[in-house]
């Protein structure tokens, strides 16, 4: 066993600091929204190529799979592309703790389309801890309304962008099923970078003549908010529970609106620290009843 196995936790903080610098990348960045997560995931698939090809077992698994397989895939890359492109947008227009903590909510969501369409059950308690997320949610917009700008426009792309993202989550969950982490990510990754590239040239917009800001800012995002944050989390899953993963990037909205603090000045208003608030003990309280539901 390595350092890295016996200290997990390690990992969890590189995790933990890698998607919080999401948000503030992507503020950097010069380019359209759907320009920048068509840079991201276009890195992503380059660095994971050579990774990809170069194993025999990989190469076996990719030969095999089924169109099933394959379709529940591209499916899931176009609704991964919905939820960046919506989320990109969402930091135009609103802060980076408002957006980051809506986006959170994503567990909510696949909650409900679990329920909805997946014939999952919901108890009590679960649904109360919805209602308290949602409740925040409100906290927040409620904030942003009164102010200046189109910060309760960014709101509704972050909440929109949750969705997206709980439907890429709920498809993935069939697609595992079948299908090792690497494999399943590589496709899936792919189809997002082909659907963000047709979404680019549907808008009528060119993926250069940005200057090396969008560039540089998709690599960025490859590598430490893919590679060295999501991808971490996924392996800690090996060593940690996953009430404790899930948990630990509740961490991102904090960590992520100090960073804007210090960077773009945006100070959170009373309402909004307490809407985030509310949203985080709702998504904790959620996560400890399906945690009490895996154990019984």
């Amino acid at each position: 066993m390595n350092t890295l196995e016996r200290h997990p936790m390690v990992l969890i903080v590189i995790g933990i600091m890698g998607i919080s610098l999401s948000s503030i990348l992507v503020k950097y960045a010069q380019s359209p929204s759907v320009v920048t997560a068509a840079y991201r995931l276009l890195w992503t698939v380059f660095l994971m190529t050579p990774a990809v090809i170069c194993s025999k077992k990989y190469r076996r698994e990719l030969s095999q799979t089924s169109r099933k397989l394959v379709l529940l895939c591209i499916l899931s890359g176009i609704f991964l592309a919905l939820h960046f492109t919506l989320w990109f947008e969402s930091l135009n227009h609103t802060s980076v703790a408002s957006s980051t903590t809506i986006v959170c909510t994503e567990v909510i969501w696949v909650a409900l389309g679990w329920r909805l369409f997946l014939k999952g059950r919901l108890s009590g308690k679960a649904c109360a801890a919805i209602a308290v997320t949602l409740a925040g949610s409100i906290l927040i917009a409620f904030s942003d309304s009164s102010g200046q700008g189109s910060h309760l426009y960014g709101d509704f792309l972050a909440l929109l962008a949750a969705i997206a993202v709980a439907v890429y989550t709920l498809i993935g969950r069939l697609a595992r099923a079948t299908a090792s982490t690497a494999v399943y990510t590589y496709l899936v990754y792919g189809a997002c970078a082909v659907t963000l590239v047709f979404m680019t040239l549907a808008q009528g917009l060119s993926l250069t003549g940005y200057g090396p800001s969008g560039i540089l800012v998709g690599f960025l995002l490859a590598v430490f908010s893919t590679i060295l944050g999501h991808s971490i989390f996924s392996w800690c899953l090996k060593f940690l529970s996953p009430a404790f993963v899930s948990a630990s990037k509740l961490c991102e909205p904090a960590v992520a609106a100090v960073f804007a603090a210090f960077l773009f000045h945006e100070i959170p208003k009373p309402l909004q620290i307490l809407g985030g608030l509310v949203i985080i003990a709702g998504v904790i309280a959620y996560s400890r009843v399906e945690q009490g539901r895996e154990e019984a």
